[in-house]
C-alpha cells in the first residue's frame, strides 16, 4: 500500500478537538496536551476518507490464498487440500479467522458509510465469498473428525461479531448475507453452548484463545439477536470463572506478543454482564488502580513491524483502547480511561498503512472496532 495512505489517515482519521479549544501544538500524528490531571489526546474519528483507506486492507487480502496458516489437523491425505478448498468463503488474509474479520471490516464500513468508493463491487464480493453453497462446505469442514475445535473461541467469536454487524445493517444485501451466514452462525452458537460448560477454567492469555474476548464478542451478538440460551451459557459461565477476581496484574501486561490485554478484556467482558453499581464494586477490586485520575498505561511498543509476533503489539493497543472506551461508558468516574485509549489508537493507527502483509491483513478489524467505540461524553 503506497505511503499516501498514512498521511490520508493523518489528515481524516485524527480529530482533534478537545471540548472548549483546539490543541495547537503538534508531537507528530498525535496532538497532546497537559492538563493538570492526564494529558490530552487527540481523539481519534472515522470519516469517509478514512474509511476508504482501512477498506483497502480488507479488500487487498479476502481473495487472496498465499501466504496461508491453516491451523490444520491432518486426519490422512485426503485432508490436504489448498486454502480455497478447504475454506471457499474465509481463505484469504492468511488464516481463518482474519479472513472472517476482514468480511466484518468491510460490512462494518459499508454500514457506516454507504457512500464509500466502489461499495457495489464490495457488495458482490461479499456475495461471492459468503454464498449459500460456500457456507455449507464451511459447516462442513466444522463437523469433521479433527476440526471440532477449530477456530476456538477467536474464530467463533469474530464469526459471531460478523454475524452480528449484518443483522443491525438495514440494507437488502445484508438480508441475504445474513441468510446464507445461517447455518454456520447456528452451528458456532452450539457449539459455545455445548463447549462452555466443559470449560473449569478460563484462558487469561494476551492471544486468540483468551476465554473473556471470546465470550464478550459471543455476548454482544446474544444480546443484538435476543438468543437467551446463548446469553444464558455465556453469563453463568463468566460469573463463575471471574466474579471473586481481585487485584489483575496489569503491570504484567503486555506480554511480547499479545494482542489483547487479560485484565481489560476481563474487564470489560463484566461491564456487559454486572449491574451497575455491583459492576463499581467488582471493578474496583479487580483493577483498583484505573479509578485514579492521573493512572497511565505506557502503548505497546512494536520494535519490528515486518515480524508477524512483534507485530501483535499494535493490536493490543487497538483492543485495550475498546476496551477502556467500554469500561468508561457511562462511569465519569473513569471518564480519564477515554484519554488513553485516544493514545493507544492515535501511535498504532498511522502504522498500519503500509506495504507489509503480517499487519495489514488482519490489523484494520482491530482498527475499525477501535475506532467504532470511540465515545467522548
Amino acid at each position: 500500500m503506497k505511503k499516501y495512505i498514512a498521511l490520508l489517515l493523518t489528515t481524516f482519521l485524527l480529530s482533534c478537538n478537545t471540548s472548549k479549544e483546539k490543541i495547537q501544538q503538534k508531537k507528530s500524528a498525535t496532538q497532546t496536551v497537559t492538563n493538570s490531571s492526564h494529558p490530552i489526546y487527540g481523539i481519534p474519528k472515522l470519516d469517509l476518507k478514512g474509511a476508504q483507506a482501512l477498506a483497502e486492507l480488507p479488500l487487498h487480502c479476502i481473495n487472496i490464498e498465499y501466504p496461508n496458516k491453516l491451523s490444520q489437523t491432518l486426519g490422512g491425505d485426503d485432508d490436504i487440500k489448498t486454502p480455497e478448498t478447504l475454506h471457499p468463503a474465509f481463505y484469504g488474509c492468511f488464516d481463518w479467522h482474519s479472513a472472517v474479520h476482514g468480511h466484518w471490516s468491510l460490512v462494518s464500513l459499508l454500514k457506516s458509510f454507504p457512500n464509500i468508493d466502489n461499495a457495489e463491487s464490495i457488495k458482490e464480493r461479499l456475495l461471492n465469498n459468503i454464498s449459500k453453497q460456500n457456507i455449507e462446505i464451511e459447516v462442513q469442514y466444522f463437523k469433521g473428525k479433527h476440526n471440532k475445535s477449530f477456530e476456538r473461541t477467536y474464530g467463533w467469536a469474530w464469526l459471531l461479531k460478523l454475524a452480528e454487524e449484518l443483522h443491525t445493517w438495514n440494507a437488502p444485501v445484508a438480508r441475504k448475507l445474513e441468510v446464507n451466514l445461517q447455518p454456520l452462525t447456528n452451528l458456532i452458537i452450539e457449539k459455545y453452548i455445548e463447549f462452555l460448560p466443559k470449560l473449569n477454567y478460563p484462558l487469561r492469555v494476551g492471544t486468540h484463545t483468551n476465554t473473556a474476548f471470546g465470550l464478550s464478542f459471543a455476548y454482544d451478538y446474544a444480546e443484538a439477536l435476543k438468543n437467551e440460551a446463548l446469553k444464558k451459557a455465556i453469563k453463568d459461565r463468566a460469573l463463575y470463572f471471574y466474579l471473586n477476581d481481585k487485584g489483575c496484574p496489569m503491570s504484567w501486561e503486555p506480554s511480547g506478543s499479545d494482542f489483547l490485554s487479560p485484565c481489560l478484556e476481563e474487564a470489560a467482558l463484566m461491564k456487559r454482564l454486572l449491574p451497575m453499581e455491583a459492576y463499581k464494586l467488582w471493578l474496583k477490586d479487580f483493577l483498583p488502580e484505573l479509578k485514579n485520575k492521573n493512572y497511565r498505561l505506557a502503548v505497546g511498543v512494536v520494535s519490528d513491524r515486518t515480524d508477524g509476533h512483534l507485530v501483535h503489539l499494535d493490536g493490543v493497543n487497538f483492543s485495550r483502547a475498546w476496551n477502556l472506551y467500554k469500561i468508561a461508558d457511562g462511569l465519569p468516574e473513569y471518564n480519564h480511561l477515554k484519554y488513553i485509549a485516544n493514545e493507544h489508537i492515535n501511535y498504532s493507527l498511522p502504522s498500519i498503512f503500509n506495504d507489509d502483509y503480517m499487519g495489514g491483513h488482519w490489523l484494520g478489524s482491530f482498527a475499525i472496532y477501535a475506532l467504532n467505540t470511540v465515545n467522548i461524553n
